[in-house]
């Protein structure tokens, strides 16, 4: 059988099982840290189509998809593409795939709470970081949200015969 009418269902690329079944726009977004734009450009870069399954790809192909993903800088990219413009330690640009990802930003948000950073400040309490608005959103564990105006008039209708029931049982009493 060849290649071009077999598709295998699952690849193994940049440290992850993607669905061959998949057009290839849609199979390379399923790895964290690759967004749609840079997945295009990636695509059109080596002149793929990305219409066609993941898995109906040869093995050279994959190989320099692979390569590509893993280092993008050297297909000629804009740096804006890439998620780590201007290192804090290193300067360089560069762009960081799955758990490298995930380690950098728990690295950054560790190093703005020891700076005592506004940001560290308020990741540290939990709060929204980016200037979002509080009052009503981000609410998390038992806050009670707004009552509205039926629940708010059932309770005071279950309230006013308890109140009503209290001033009897004090006649009875004297």
């Amino acid at each position: 059988m060849s290649s071009q009418t077999q598709v295998r269902a699952i690849i193994r690329m940049a440290g992850r099982d993607l669905n061959g079944n998949k057009p290839l726009l849609v199979a390379l977004r399923d790895i964290k840290g690759l967004n749609f734009t840079l997945a295009l450009a990636i695509i059109r870069a080596l002149r793929l189509d990305p219409s066609i399954r993941l898995g109906r790809l040869s093995d050279s192909q994959l190989q320099t998809l692979e390569r590509a993903i893993m280092n993008p800088k050297s297909l000629n990219l804009p740096g804006w593409l890439l998620n780590r413009r201007k290192d804090i330690e290193t300067g360089q640009d560069s762009h960081l795939l799955e758990s490298d990802l995930m380690l950098r930003i728990k690295d950054d948000i560790e190093r703005e709470k020891l700076m005592n950073s506004w940001r560290g400040f308020r990741h540290s309490l939990g709060l929204k970081v980016r200037g979002q608005r509080t009052r009503t959103t981000g609410r998390k564990g038992l806050t009670v949200g707004v009552r509205k105006k039926a629940v708010q008039a059932a309770q005071q209708a279950a309230q006013q015969p308890a109140q009503q029931a209290a001033p009897e049982k004090e006649k009875e009493g004297k």
